[in-house]
């Protein structure tokens, strides 16, 4: 098949381009040139900017007919009517990857179905829902065949340990180094991580699959633990001692450092159990990498690659951690 991927340098799509070179698919990748590939060679690359509009569709106008366009860096409506001008009646398939952030948080029900309420709290997650909406009337008209995929919290060798305050590496120094580790609200709410090659699999498997066709699929990891139990497990992965972890209210996190928080209040403090059942059937979707095996995996790649930040840069840390318990250390106990 002949596959073009907006994007192909990315955490998933880095998977997706290695495995559809290892099937032997022809693969094209459109993208700034800004990350370094880390799959093996034979992809054609052709560089540009798909917010420069009209340069991006004669780019694409140029570079011919695909069976597949693999779309991962589509996040605004605007970007994606482009890509709706650019490839309708010129492609087969258009594979849309959107995210579980597009549901309504909390969930109506467990586990969550694709069919559920998109009611995001995020900008993120409204925008990727419009994008949604705006390639399914796509479709209907008949401009491609369109298929999305929803990820939820995915990484790869190279990526990163999510906390409560985002992304940055100084997590895993803290692990190592034994100092107390934030945590939103209690703890209890249920996360799930899933490794860009099973995720990334699930796209492959979605190109020129008329099963496909009209459909969105999740594409979530299914170890289901509470936050508690993501530390401690990536603790022991890296063999780091057992994790001190202070809960703090999400809300009073929003309140005191909202330029830290607003990822946790508007997303992690939620328990995400979804359903990955139409993936596994249409797209041979399986979770096969452990988070225990993931971490240690990420961990080995860090290392080796000195990517590991100093804890002590982040200097808001502690000093909010003795504020906290310092405030709480004022209440009175009720005795009766």
């Amino acid at each position: 098949m002949k596959i073009l991927i907006i994007g192909g340098t990315g955490t998933i799509s880095t998977s997706i381009t290695a495995q559809l070179l290892e099937r032997g698919d022809e693969v094209t990748l459109y993208n700034r040139g800004k990350t370094p590939a880390r799959f093996p060679t034979g992809a054609k690359i052709i560089h540009g900017d798909r917010n420069d509009f009209a340069a991006f569709e004669a780019q694409m106008v140029a570079a011919g007919h695909f069976d597949s366009v693999i779309d991962m860096m589509c996040f605004t409506p605007e970007q994606a009517q482009s890509a709706i001008q650019t490839f309708k009646g010129r492609i087969g398939q258009f594979i849309f990857c959107s995210t579980v952030d597009v549901y309504t948080k909390p969930p109506l029900v467990h586990p969550v179905v694709e069919s559920e309420s998109r009611n995001a709290n995020s900008d993120y997650g409204r925008n990727k829902a419009r994008c949604e909406d705006l390639f399914m009337e796509a479709g209907e008209r008949g401009d491609f065949a369109i298929t999305t995929i929803r990820p939820a919290h995915t990484y790869g060798d190279t990526g990163n340990l999510i906390h409560t305050f985002g992304w940055r590496t100084t997590i895993w120094d803290r692990l190592l180094r034994g100092k107390p580790i934030i945590v939103h609200g209690d703890g209890t709410s249920l996360w799930v991580s899933c490794h860009s090659d099973d995720v990334g699999r699930a796209f492959v498997n979605a190109c020129g699959n008329q099963n496909a066709y009209g459909k969105a699929y999740h594409t979530a990891g299914e170890e289901w633990r509470t936050w508690t139990q993501y530390f401690h497990e990536a603790a022991e992965a890296i063999a780091a001692p057992p994790p001190n972890l202070v809960y703090i209210p999400t809300s009073v996190l929003m309140q005191i450092a909202p330029q830290h928080s607003r990822i946790s209040y508007e997303n992690f403090q939620f328990t995400n159990i979804l359903d990955n059942t139409a993936a596994k059937t249409d797209l041979d979707f399986r979770f096969t990498v452990t988070w225990s095996e993931g971490v240690q995996r990420m961990y080995r790649w860090l290392t080796e690659h000195d990517r590991i930040e100093n804890c002590d840069l982040d200097s808001w840390y502690d000093p909010l951690i003795t504020d906290w318990q310092r405030a709480i250390g004022t209440l009175t106990p009720i005795t009766d």
